[in-house]
């Protein structure tokens, strides 16, 4: 019997997610499951933006800052990572620096592994905070040209894809015939 392969995660990891499947799993074990029934009502609370909150969100926040101060901890540094990232130049840089200081001395080991990650590509992301640049455009592009290759399944040669990909992807506005 084959064993299945644990699934890597893409894209960032969302720390209080960690936390609250802890908390819930502690909660769940201890036979507590009016409490792990509300801790997994809330993980959309905690998955949104402060901005983006509906009032039933906020009371949950508020519930979970008043039942669980760990998790509401995780809550917070999450958004201060969040407007790390908002920030541009050498103010996001000393931010990311004093976060990484908070997250290095904290007891919730998810944001001590992320702390880690971190560290180990900061060269990378202090050029994206200090220039703003990024490879979204890159996996944009290459998100498109996967797309269009499955619509040029049937094409007979590869240059119908690149063709497609060039009208598409290139801006281009060849004249057609029989319009002016």
């Amino acid at each position: 019997m084959r064993r299945p392969v644990p699934r890597r995660r893409c894209g960032p990891p969302t720390r209080p997610g960690e936390v609250r499947r802890e908390v819930w799993n502690t909660a769940r074990t201890a036979g507590d499951t009016t409490l792990a029934r509300d801790l997994n009502r809330a993980r959309y609370a905690l998955w949104q933006n402060p901005e983006d909150l509906t009032g039933r969100q906020r009371a949950k926040l508020a519930w979970i800052a008043r039942v669980n101060d760990r998790l509401y901890r995780a809550w917070l540094r999450k958004e201060e990572l969040r407007l790390v990232f908002n920030r541009k130049g050498v103010r996001a840089t000393g931010l990311l620096e004093a976060w990484l200081a908070w997250a290095r001395r904290c007891r919730i080991p998810a944001f001590v592994r992320l702390a880690r990650s971190i560290t180990a590509h900061r060269a990378s992301i202090q050029a994206a905070l200090a220039h703003g640049l990024s490879g979204g455009r890159v996996e944009s592009v290459n998100t498109k040209i996967r797309l269009l290759t499955r619509v040029a399944f049937g094409f007979r040669s590869p240059d119908a894809l690149i063709g497609l990909a060039m009208l598409s992807l290139g801006r281009l506005c060849p004249p057609l015939p029989g319009r002016a």
